[in-house]
């Protein structure tokens, strides 16, 4: 690489290590520190209100379990349209934990990263079971598998009365070092609890694709046969890439049960599902950086089509009804438009952005 680490003007490694940095320059190091120190400054400069916090946090909850969902579907080639479902195996996970031992207990208030990290637990095992059909089924088939299990789910949430038949089970508010985190701060303090999930499993994931474990993932993806003769194992790359899916998705989901302090069936259903499916193909399938892009995309797409709903709802009759009809016809032609149009989603605009930005003013 050039000697220079600050304004490289191209990629010369010498070294396995060098090629494995994550950061290939300091300067783009020194980039993603401002970016990081703006994300967990501004909220102290510039307050919002409780409605748009909790929409950035919905945002981000949907980060989580769309980089869980793009770990199966993008970089291994599996289809799972049950990720709601892995979410609401993380939320029920808390819920059933506050309803059996009581709003406030200790396990609820004071170490509820231990119930985060329960609920990710439960994921993962859930979707390692899921991911058994996959040694044996592939594309649509396994897509169907994965259907089924939603189904499954969303049956026993809503005739179990331990789940309260699907109703809202209530979770309680946690402690922090300052005391109890009250309906002010609660937001704003989920914000910094999700921000810091997100780096810590975002660098995760991009670790993990330096190791074997996430070469195979790609490598199964393009063709399991040839995967297999060198070396690697399908079936168990399949099922750990369910679990690791499963297990992202879980964490999401207890997250989702703290911020709304409360767990019910009308989250996590197909709908859910497909939405999650479709914010990762926006975002970009097989891409980290789609599963930011694709969450934040999707939900300020809602926004805007609900309130130019209402605008447009004052002067057009109330039978047409327009605000139930908008919402799915653009969430449905928002996909086709990217299938058709640009597959690798938006963080193939972002990659052509880069690249233009380090060969300007040439066109090469």
């Amino acid at each position: 690489m050039s000697a220079n680490r600050w304004l490289a003007t191209g990629n010369f490694f010498t070294t396995y290590q060098e090629e494995q940095r994550t950061f290939i320059t300091n300067l783009d190091r020194l980039i993603f520190s401002i970016f990081l120190l703006i994300l967990f400054t501004w909220p102290i400069f510039f307050p919002l209100n409780r409605t748009y916090m909790l929409v950035i946090n919905n945002i981000l909850v949907a980060v989580i379990a769309v980089l869980g969902l793009n770990l199966v579907t993008g970089f291994a080639g599996l289809i799972s349209i049950g990720h709601a479902a892995f979410m609401g195996i993380g939320a029920y996970t808390v819920a059933s934990c506050s309803r059996v031992l009581g709003d406030s207990h200790i396990l609820i208030t004071h170490f509820w990263p231990i119930l985060i990290l329960a609920g990710g637990a439960a994921g993962a095992i859930t979707g390692a079971i899921v991911g058994l059909p996959s040694l044996r089924l592939k594309h649509l088939y396994l897509a169907i598998a994965t259907l089924s299990f939603q189904m499954i789910f969303e049956w026993a949430i809503k005739f179990l009365t331990f789940f309260n038949q699907g109703q809202t089970i209530s979770v309680g508010r946690v402690m922090w070092f300052t005391g109890e985190i009250g309906r002010e701060k609660h937001y704003v303090f989920w914000y910094y609890v999700t921000i810091i999930l997100i780096v810590v499993l975002g660098f995760g994931i991009r670790n993990l694709f330096k190791t074997r474990y996430g070469r195979a993932l790609v490598a199964v993806r393009d063709n399991d046969r040839a995967a297999d003769a060198m070396g690697m194992h399908p079936g168990f790359t399949k099922v750990y890439a369910f679990a690791l899916s499963g297990f992202l998705a879980g964490v999401a989901g207890a997250v989702h049960a703290f911020l709304y302090k409360g767990a019910g069936i009308e989250s996590f259903t197909l709908h859910h599902s497909i939405t999650y499916l479709a914010m990762a193909i926006v975002g970009g399938l097989g891409t980290l950086n789609g599963s930011f892009w694709g969450p934040a995309a999707i939900q300020m797409l809602n926004l805007q089509v609900e309130k130019f709903s209402e605008y447009a709802g004052n002067y057009l009759p109330s039978a047409m009804n327009l605000a139930t009809a908008l919402r799915p016809f653009t969430f449905g032609l928002v996909i086709v438009l990217f299938l058709m149009f640009e597959p690798r989603g938006i963080a193939n605009w972002w990659r052509i952005t880069k690249s233009y930005t380090k060969t300007w003013p040439f066109r090469y």
